[in-house]
């Protein structure tokens, strides 16, 4: 009987192990008190740092607009001769300081001087032949005086003869006077009157000559006047024979070597104002919208890491950078696809950190923009009328 029962019971005993699960260590529920407690220091520190990054960008954050296409950039100036000629003399090298007037460079001047010798004789020239004709007008108007008093002498001449003519012949109607005389009388006014038109004809023919030699006096002065601006010009081009500096900059991109031949207009080297080096940075279109000049700016400068500068907004370009390109993008045609244009922003920096001095154009950095830094308007003034 005891056989027989003892399967049965180790039956009951196996199905009532397997339906229960066994019970849970202390040890288990200490790590799982851990997670949970964990877990919930780690949602707190995340909701609380959230919370914290939220707001300090509704703040401060959602005010500042940064960009890292930004480059310094300066206005250089290219140096180029406007006469050609051989370089006769090179006064500076790579990377030197000049001032403004500092002589760069010169170019043989010898057959300019020599331009400039010739233009002064044709000057001389033709100052020397307007001379000679106001003499000749001057001798002109002698002529002319004397013309005049010819003519003078005829007219008192017939005069004269006109009323010897007339007495003579009322003589011969009385009787009293001859023929003869009367007939002299009359030669003799023909003969003053012929003098007289004589010396007017000589008179006008003298002061057709005065106009003639006025004419002349004009084309001297034209001739004068050309003369001198061809002097002005040798001048000019034996001054341009001495290149000098056009602002106060460091030389660069030097490529003139002394005794080379160069052409006007050919570029010799550069000079590079570095102390009046600004900021181009290139915002997004989304970014400049509340951006004006006159707000600070922070500028990070990636040859100097840590060393920040600070600046303000000079100016907002016109349009953006694809309206001044080569090729401006034309979107009416083809297939369109919107891409976010920048716009530059000329950012002046501060001239009184000491690190300004030793920036290059060219190079990259950050900048960001402080849009609540805006410049107050000034508010008009309000003049209280007087009594």
């Amino acid at each position: 009987m005891d056989g027989s029962q003892s399967p049965a019971l180790k039956f009951d005993q196996v199905e009532y192990q397997t339906s229960f699960e066994p019970p849970k260590t202390k040890r288990t529920t200490d790590n799982q008190r851990r997670r949970k407690r964990l877990l919930t220091i780690l949602a707190a520190f995340v909701l609380v740092t959230g919370g914290g990054y939220g707001t300090y960008w509704w703040l401060v954050g959602r005010h500042y607009e940064t960009t890292n296409d930004a480059y310094l950039g300066a206005d250089s100036v290219t140096i180029a001769p406007k006469v050609a000629g051989y370089v006769a003399e090179l006064k500076v090298q790579d990377n030197q300081r000049v001032r403004q007037g500092d002589v760069l460079a010169r170019i043989d001047p010898r057959d300019y001087q020599t331009a400039l010798d010739s233009a002064k004789a044709d000057l001389q020239s033709a100052q020397a032949t307007a001379a000679n004709i106001d003499a000749q007008i001057e001798e002109q108007k002698s002529t002319i005086a004397q013309a005049q008093a010819a003519v003078d002498a005829d007219q008192a001449s017939v005069t004269f003869s006109e009323q010897e003519f007339k007495r003579y012949g009322d003589l011969a109607k009385t009787g009293v006077g001859t023929a003869q005389r009367q007939q002299q009388s009359e030669s003799e006014l023909a003969q003053r009157r012929a003098a007289l038109q004589r010396d007017r004809a000589g008179l006008s023919v003298a002061k057709a000559h005065t106009d003639v030699l006025q004419t002349q006096r004009r084309q001297a002065d034209a001739a004068i006047a050309a003369k001198t601006a061809a002097l002005a010009q040798a001048k000019i081009n034996f001054d341009q024979t001495t290149i000098t500096a056009p602002v106060d900059g460091v030389v660069g991109d030097r490529s003139v070597r002394q005794g080379q031949l160069v052409q006007a207009g050919t570029r010799l080297m550069s000079v590079v104002p570095t102390d009046k080096i600004y900021l181009v940075a290139n915002f997004k279109e989304t970014q400049t919208g509340r951006m004006e000049p006159g707000q600070k700016v922070e500028i990070d400068i990636d040859s100097y890491p840590g060393q920040a500068i600070n600046g303000t907004i000079d100016s907002l370009a016109p349009g953006t950078g694809a309206q001044f390109a080569l090729l401006p993008p034309e979107n009416a045609t083809g297939n369109f696809t919107k891409i976010v244009q920048r716009v530059p922003v000329k950012i002046a920096l501060d001239p009184a950190n000491p690190l300004t001095a030793r920036l290059r154009p060219g190079l990259s950095v950050t900048a960001t923009v402080d849009t609540r830094s805006a410049p107050q308007p000034q508010q008009p003034a309000v003049h209280q009328a007087t009594r």
